[in-house]
């Protein structure tokens, strides 16, 4: 639960730090198109930390759910695979890291899958206890 907190903290911040080395370092380098790949990059990078967090605060209440576990990993492996192709395919331009973007979104979708299923089997157990 701490990581996780951890987690989400520093990949906040890596957002923001990335954020701002897109808006003032690379606009004049990068394409349009690229500089909207990266920005995409950071978007989901501080949805996704954001959601870490989430999961942290979720953690503290069930310490034990490995659903969230789960998820907390899922999304971190997401942020790495999603948000750092993207970064790397807009700076240096090489195309075949497109193909690694797609795996970080369904561990995404994965991990939200997961802390929904979470929600609903904590809806279902505070109904009978």
């Amino acid at each position: 639960m701490q990581q996780t907190l951890f987690l989400g903290a520093i990949c906040a911040f890596a957002g923001v730090a990335f954020g701002a080395f897109g808006a003032h370092g690379l606009k004049a380098i990068l394409s349009p198109e690229m500089l909207t790949v990266y920005q995409t990059g950071v978007t989901y990078q501080m949805w996704h930390a954001l959601g870490l967090i989430l999961v942290a605060l979720l953690q503290q209440q069930s310490p034990a759910a490995k659903l969230l576990s789960w998820a907390s990993h899922l999304m971190f492996i997401g942020i790495l695979l999603f948000s750092g192709s993207l970064y790397a395919l807009a700076i240096l331009d090489i195309k075949a890291l497109g193909m690694i973007t797609p795996f970080g979104g369904v561990c995404f979708l994965i991990a939200w899958l997961l802390v929904a299923v979470y929600a609903v089997k904590k809806k279902t157990h505070n109904r009978y206890s």
